[in-house]
């Protein structure tokens, strides 16, 4: 079997970050259902598939460290390959944030859910899946004017973090105060994979650029 040239090696590596994304955004799709409905299967499925996350990160770190040390990459190339170690560890912790959401509502469902609260974190829900695939868009067609977007998009996220706290206050003598509680370590949690997601696009924004970005450098 003829070797792998360089440039198929790099888009091996770049698929398997892709697929490590998008099982990502799966665990926390599924997580937020899962405390939403206490949908107790879903959550071992969540706590399941953080197994094979885990794997495509090990994978991806093999990867690219085999490739700087067997290619000696330079400009982007290299920085490709430090940049998806960067990505993975920051999905790798998503999806443990996922897991957390999951171990929670097996902790305290099933109870009768606060409606009000679970529509404020579906909403949220939806809200974190959308800078999460346009975070996941950003790095697949290294779109710096969209990775440069994410931070505004995070707003509206923590916007929905303190609604929730706020709303949380009104249930102090609730008889499922510890369900309440959990909902909102999961308001919190989404909220931590936005953040993630703002810190990826900063990354990919040094892929694309060579300069390292934090969100304070006004030439952007």
């Amino acid at each position: 079997m003829p070797r792998k040239s360089f440039h198929e090696e790099l888009q091996d590596l770049e698929e398997i970050v892709s697929r490590m994304g998008k099982a990502t955004r799966q665990a926390i799709e599924n997580a937020v259902k899962v405390v939403v409905d206490c949908d107790l299967e879903l959550a071992d499925e969540v706590i399941a598939l953080d197994d094979e996350i885990d794997r495509l990160n090990l994978e991806i770190e093999e990867q690219s460290m085999a490739i700087v040390a067997r290619q000696a990459p330079v400009a982007r190339d290299l920085r490709l390959c430090w940049s998806v170690l960067f990505i993975a560890l920051h999905l790798e912790r998503m999806a443990d944030l996922s897991v957390n959401m999951a171990k929670g509502a097996k902790r305290f469902c099933p109870v009768e859910p606060v409606k009000e609260l679970t529509e404020h974190l579906d909403e949220m829900g939806r809200e974190t899946l959308v800078i999460v695939d346009a975070c996941l868009k950003a790095f697949h067609e290294k779109d710096l004017e969209l990775a440069l977007k994410l931070p505004e998009m995070d707003d509206p996220i923590d916007h929905m973090h303190r609604k929730i706290f706020e709303k949380i206050a009104q249930y102090g003598d609730h008889e499922s105060m510890e369900w309440i509680g959990n909902v909102l370590l999961a308001s919190r949690y989404l909220e931590r994979v936005a953040d993630h997601c703002v810190d990826i696009g900063y990354r990919i924004a040094y892929l694309v650029t060579g300069e390292i970005h934090d969100g304070s450098n006004p030439s952007y």
